[in-house]
């Protein structure tokens, strides 16, 4: 499949870097990137994004859950002190 694309100037800047860093020119680069991102999203079924949300909520799960804050402390009569 052919596949034309207007890349802006900077992000051409940062995939040509990229691409000499791996010793390729940014065509064969492109591809082996886009290869690489649809075997991660065929392999998974989740994109790349859901799964640091997955890993995040998981995270924030193991976590204790706090006490609610009471009412009295949201007053403006009754400012967060920095000496406890």
């Amino acid at each position: 499949m052919t596949l034309k694309l207007e890349i802006p100037k900077d992000a051409e800047a940062g995939l040509s870097a990229q691409a000499r860093a791996r010793g390729l020119t940014l065509e064969p680069y492109a591809q082996q990137v886009l290869q690489e991102r649809s075997r991660g999203v065929l392999a998974t079924g989740r994109t790349e994004a859901a799964a640091k949300a997955e890993a995040f909520l998981s995270w924030a799960r193991s976590h204790p859950p706090n006490p609610p804050v009471p009412d009295e402390a949201l007053r403006r009569e009754n400012p967060i002190r920095e000496d406890g």
